[in-house]
């Protein structure tokens, strides 16, 4: 297969990413768009674009490229440590931003509400977790603890466990809530 090796400073300059990302905003250019800008360039025989692209093969999307290993990301030819480390430190901040809480309490009304609070932590993870919101008065969060973490699809954990902890915490509510590994739903009780 033959590649087309354009180099970005050959593309007319409202075309490239960079110029893009300026000038229509971050949401309005590709996936391929926004690594090519964070990988900077390419190499000497590949553009940064066509980098990118074969990266996003490689890992079939976004979803496998989020929990990439500096190990995978260098077993790709063009892609040395130092771009690796970047990548990584880039979807790393990008996982801490989408979860970030703000340090005001967060107020449950609706089952939604618990659900929305923890859906970012649990959704991707392998295992079963079996996790208790503790809440003031005012259903306020005000502490939030794993109980206990389980197979790929069980989570046993006994009430003696979750009461504990709402009584140190001196809870006047909880709300318990499960991940489903296999990405069904999270279920709030």
């Amino acid at each position: 297969m033959e590649r087309l090796n354009v180099k970005i400073k050959d593309v007319p300059k409202n075309e490239r990413p960079r110029e893009r990302l300026l000038q229509h905003g971050a949401s309005s250019i590709s996936n391929q768009e926004l690594l090519a800008i964070i990988l900077g360039s390419g190499s000497k025989n590949e553009s940064v674009m066509s980098l990118s692209q074969r990266l996003l093969i490689h890992f079939e999307g976004l979803p496998l490229l989020k929990d990439a290993t500096v190990e995978e990301l260098t077993a790709i030819k063009g892609i040395g440590q130092a771009k690796a480390v970047h990548l990584i430190a880039c979807l790393e901040l990008g996982k801490r931003i989408h979860a970030y809480k703000p340090t005001e309490r967060y107020v449950i009304r609706s089952p939604e509400d618990g659900a929305d609070f923890v859906m970012e932590e649990l959704r991707h993870l392998k295992q079963e977790h079996f996790v208790a919101l503790f809440l003031n008065t005012k259903n306020q969060v005000i502490h939030q603890q794993t109980i206990f973490i389980g197979s790929l699809n069980a989570s046993i954990v006994h009430p003696r466990e979750i009461f504990r902890e709402a009584v140190k915490r001196s809870a006047a509510s909880l709300i318990c809530v499960h991940n489903h590994p296999s990405g069904v739903r999270l279920q709030c009780a």
